[in-house]
Formats: C-alpha cells, sequence, structure tokens
C-alpha cells in the first residue's frame, strides 16, 4: 500500500500536537518516574518528525532523493547492554518495506533456526522454498529478489518460480600421529607429525524452476589427500509430491543414519568406519542413482537403482578408477527410519539399513572387490585395515540396524551392520567360501551450552546444535555460541574363514574418539578430535600392517557452511 506525504505530515501533526499536549506544566510537576520517561520519548519522536517532514518536503519539490530513515531508535530507557545485544534486525511483527531508491526495496523477517546449512544442493518443494524464501531478509531490485533462503545466498524471480543459489562446505583438517607402534619388520608408513588436508571444499550450485531442481556440485578436496578436482554431486530432482524428492543422475544416496547426516553436523570429523565402509558398497558420494526419498514427521523412507560413482572407469578416477571397466557395477539401497517418541524432550529413532551390490563390475583382473578404512581420520595417512582385493566376487551385500535417543541435551546413538560377500568358482573351478564381515559403533554427545542437537524428519537423522542470532559469539555480551563434547566407540572386524584357504585376513579395528566441537554461529564451526585406534595385522596392508599397529592422532577443522 503507498501512503501519501500529504497523510504522513497529517499523522506526523497530530502526533506533534499530542506530545505537546502531554507536555504541560502539570505533566512536568509530576514525580512519576513513568511520565518523565514519557517525557523523553516524546521529545525524542518530535526530533524524528522533524526531520523526516523536512524529507518529504524535499522529495515533493524535487530538489533532494529520497533516503532511508537509518533510526529506529528505541525509548530512552534502553540500557548499555541492550544496544550490545541488538543484531540489526527489526523487532519481531514489524516490517519494513519502504524503498530507498527506485525499482529498490528492503524487506527484513525473522532469521533461520540457527542450524549449519547442509553441505549439499538443497532439493525442496517450490512451496517450501517459498516458505524459507519469506523467512530469509531480501532486498528486491525490479523483478528479482536476493536473499539467503536456507542460509545460502540466492537469486530469485519475483514469484519465486526461477531460482539459483551458491553455497559452500569448506573443511580444513590439521593434526598429526602419535605413537603409532611398529612391531617386526613393519615399515614405517606414513603417518605425519603434522600435516594439513582439505577435507572438502565443495561449492553447490543449485538451479531451480518451481519443482524442479537441478544440483551440481564440484569438489576441490580429495578425501584423504586434497590437489585433485573432482564431482561430489549432479542430478535431476522433481519435489512436487507431498514430502517425496524423486532424483536421478550423480547423488549420495542416504544409507545409515550417519550418512544421512549432512557433514556440516557430524559429531566427530570422520563417520565410524563400519558405516564409511557399509556406504560405499552400493552408495557413498556421486553415485548414479534412480530412486527417490518420502518423508513424514513420524517416518522416513528412501529407496534408489545405483549404479557406478562418478570417474569409476577411468584410471585416475577422484574416487579412485579402474581404465579396464568392461561391464559397471549395478546396485540398489533402501532405508527405512521411524519415530516413535517425538516431544520436546525426548525423540527415539529407529531404523534399517539395506544394499548390495547386485553385481560387481568387470576388468582386466575379473570381478574384484575390497573393504578398506582408515582409522577414522583422513591426513593422508596409511591404511592398517584392509582385505585387498578380494577375487571371484559375485555380490556384496549389507545390512543392520539403527538406533538414537535424545533427551534434552544428550543424544545417544549407535548402529551395527554385517556385510556378506558371495564367491563365483576359482579359477581352477573350486567353490569359494562365501565372507562375513561385521563391524558397529555406539557414540554420545552432550550439548554444554547453545541449543542442543535436534531430530530432522527430513533426513531421518539429527542434525547439529543451533546459534539463533541474538547468541551469536559476542563475549561483551556475555554470549558464547554452542559447545558439545562427544565421545564414540567403533569396532569393525574384516576377518573370515581365518582357517579356510580362501578366507580373507583383513584384520581388526578398534577406536576410541573423544571430541569438542564450538559453533560461534550458525555458519562456522571448529573441531578438535582425538582419536586412540587398535588394529590387528592384515594381509592386505603389507609390510606397514604385518603385525598390527597401534597409535594416536590429535587432530583440528575449521569449518565454513553456507
Amino acid at each position: 500500500m503507498t501512503v501519501s506525504p500529504r497523510f504522513l505530515l497529517a499523522s506526523f501533526t497530530v502526533l506533534s500536537g499530542a506530545s505537546a499536549f502531554f507536555s504541560t506544566p502539570v505533566l512536568a510537576a509530576s514525580s512519576d518516574q513513568e511520565v518523565i520517561e514519557l517525557r523523553r520519548e516524546m521529545a525524542e519522536m518530535r526530533r524524528e518528525m522533524a526531520s523526516m517532514r523536512a524529507e518529504l518536503h524535499h522529495d515533493q519539490h524535487g530538489r533532494a532523493t529520497s533516503r532511508t530513515a537509518s533510526g529506529h531508535h528505541r525509548a530512552g530507557a534502553t540500557t548499555v547492554a541492550d544496544r550490545r545485544d541488538y543484531n540489526g534486525a527489526p523487532e519481531q511483527g514489524i516490517q519494513f518495506d519502504r524503498p530507498s531508491s527506485p525499482g529498490v526495496k528492503f524487506v527484513h523477517h525473522v532469521p533461520g533456526d540457527g542450524r549449519p546449512p547442509s553441505d549439499r544442493g538443497i532439493s525442496s518443494s517450490w512451496e517450501d522454498f517459498q516458505k524459507a524464501s519469506s523467512g530469509s531478509e531480501v532486498v528486491q531490485i525490479g523483478g528479482m529478489k536476493i536473499g539467503f533462503p536456507n542460509g545460502r545466498p540466492t537469486i530469485q524471480s519475483e514469484d519465486s518460480k526461477y531460482a539459483m543459489s551458491i553455497g559452500l562446505a569448506f573443511h580444513e583438517d590439521f593434526g598429526g600421529f602419535m605413537g603409532v607402534t611398529r612391531r617386526g619388520n613393519e615399515s614405517k608408513g606414513n603417518f605425519n607429525d603434522f600435516t594439513s588436508n582439505a577435507r572438502r571444499l565443495r561449492i553447490p550450485f543449485t538451479f531451480r524452476y518451481k519443482d524442479w531442481v537441478a544440483n551440481v556440485t564440484p569438489d576441490f578436496g580429495a578425501g584423504n589427500n586434497d590437489g585433485t578436482v573432482g564431482l561430489y554431486e549432479a542430478n535431476l530432482n522433481y519435489a512436487g509430491l507431498r514430502n517425496t524428492i524423486l532424483t536421478v543422475g550423480y547423488f549420495q544416496p542416504r544409507v545409515t543414519e550417519e550418512d544421512s547426516e549432512s557433514s556440516n553436523d557430524f559429531m566427530m570429523m570422520e563417520r565410524p568406519g563400519i558405516t564409511d565402509i557399509v556406504r560405499n558398497i552400493a552408495a557413498g558420494d556421486a553415485r548414479f542413482v534412480a530412486g527417490g526419498l518420502h518423508y513424514e514427521k513420524r517416518w522416513w523412507i528412501a529407496g534408489y537403482f545405483t549404479g557406478q560413482q562418478f570417474g569409476h572407469r577411468n584410471g585416475n578416477g577422484y574416487y579412485g578408477g579402474n581404465g579396464t571397466i568392461t561391464d559397471s557395477q549395478t546396485g540398489g539401497m533402501i532405508r527405512v527410519a521411524g519415530r516413535p517418541i517425538a516431544t520436546r524432550d525426548w525423540d527415539l529413532h529407529l531404523g534399517v539399513s539395506a544394499l548390495s551390490s547386485f553385481k560387481q563390475d568387470q576388468s582386466s583382473a575379473g570381478r574384484t572387490f575390497s573393504l578398506a578404512e582408515r582409522p577414522e581420520i583422513n591426513l593422508g595417512e596409511s591404511t592398517l585395515l584392509t582385505t585387498g582385493s578380494i577375487p571371484d566376487v559375485g555380490s556384496v551385500w549389507s545390512a543392520g540396524p539403527e538406533a538414537g535417543l535424545r533427551w534434552k541435551r544428550l543424544l545417544l546413538k549407535g548402529e551395527y551392520y554385517h556385510i556378506g560377500i558371495t564367491r563365483s568358482r576359482g579359477n581352477g573351478g573350486e567353490k569359494l567360501p562365501s565372507l562375513a564381515f561385521d563391524g558397529w559403533y555406539g557414540a554420545a554427545n552432550y550439548t554444554i551450552f547453545g541449543n542442543p542437537r535436534m531430530y530432522n524428519y527430513k533426513e531421518g537423522a539429527f542434525s547439529a546444535p543451533s546459534v539463533s542470532e541474538k547468541d551469536e559469539f559476542n563475549p561483551m555480551a556475555g554470549h558464547w555460541g554452542a559447545l558439545e563434547i562427544s565421545g564414540r566407540y567403533s569396532e569393525t572386524d574384516l576377518n573370515s574363514n581365518l582357517n579356510n584357504p580362501g578366507g580373507v585376513r583383513g584384520g581388526r579395528q578398534i577406536v576410541w574418539t573423544g571430541g569438542l566441537n564450538w559453533y560461534p554461529n550458525r555458519h562456522f564451526r571448529v573441531m578438535l578430535d582425538f582419536n586412540h585406534f587398535i588394529v590387528s595385522r592384515s594381509d592386505g596392508a603389507g609390510s606397514v600392517n604385518s603385525a598390527g599397529r597401534n597409535g594416536n592422532s590429535l587432530a583440528a577443522r575449521i569449518q565454513a557452511a553456507f
């Protein structure tokens, strides 16, 4: 609605008259504190109205351009502490929509919930996108809006039908190893006293037309060793069905509870060993998929047909390639999760994940497969736990339960997975035994201050603590963001049929992890993890772990998320 300058002048004149009426000698003589404060407020209002009348007068005669009123001052009773707490946002319920120049207007809205943005492209429905946009500060220039829905810089049309956003998931790790023992004739291996690694350098680009969403996310980090540019995802999504997202393209299908969390939300710097091994059987990053997910507040389900990872048929593939592949892998996965208890203080999560590589890829070495995992840190260290290359593989599968319980600020969760490998006959026609491996973990987390971890029903997993704008790091105001402490025990066993000629000795790995995570605001985080690992000997690791290795690591991460 357009308000004419004459109407504003008339309103200001009435208010000025009212202020003059209250400034009578009778009022001045009153000793009531409230009346004294009212006099101060009225005096301030008169000064502001005089300035605004001058601006309107200049606008009417064309002698000056309009200026946006910058002083939305609080009453004279405002304290120093109140001014220090002020974050630049208007009072709740007040919306300013006043043009500062022709075709430009600023709209201030209530900020988001303060949790970190996702590390991937956001595939939401058009309705959800419009809701997120309405909760974001927006600058409108003609028919184009620029804002930060979901904490991500976004350009969109006025009706939100067209939109493009750009994000960031930046994880820089640094640290080293201590007391990594060698036994017998074992080689030293690569366990740096101090080193660094750009664990993730993802820049998600999202393009939208109504309920159709395309995500392209290059990755300038390379997992264990940075310096290689690759791809995290490139997919097309349709989100026009209620609480449903259909996807085709390179994608990270959500399998296991840990894998369903954004890496910006992890309790520890890395996933537990068993879940990382399981996800890479037929899921993992940049996996070709065709399928979808559906969520409600009390349950979540997803299923995908899967193929190869990005670059897998390239000998120098980003995720490890093989240039001799003549028949690509095919597989599938399903995950179902429920939330039988959901109250303010309690959340109970129960679920099951299953996936399989129905047909392992064919290369010059035949149909082979390997399982391997580092000691739950990625600083370029040698791999101690590995089966090596397993020949004559028919199919690989895994399944297991997941559970999580939140009570107020405390979160407990754990998962168990069994892995099975079926074998074809050997070169001599002999029947090879099937192989079985397993692993599990248990983790605990407590939010010391800040808003605790909560359940994200759209992912069927738990999210990171949140930091509202008023609680962002500001020592002068006594605000410190959020701080959490975590602990985890994990065990992964890659030994199977040790007394059989066709058995595998991949080793058994135990990792104790403790960590602290500090969030100064929703976009930044500092992590510190200490790991103690114990790994039994592994034939697949060769001389680096021919007798078993123990050791410790201390590492930190700085994280930026938009």
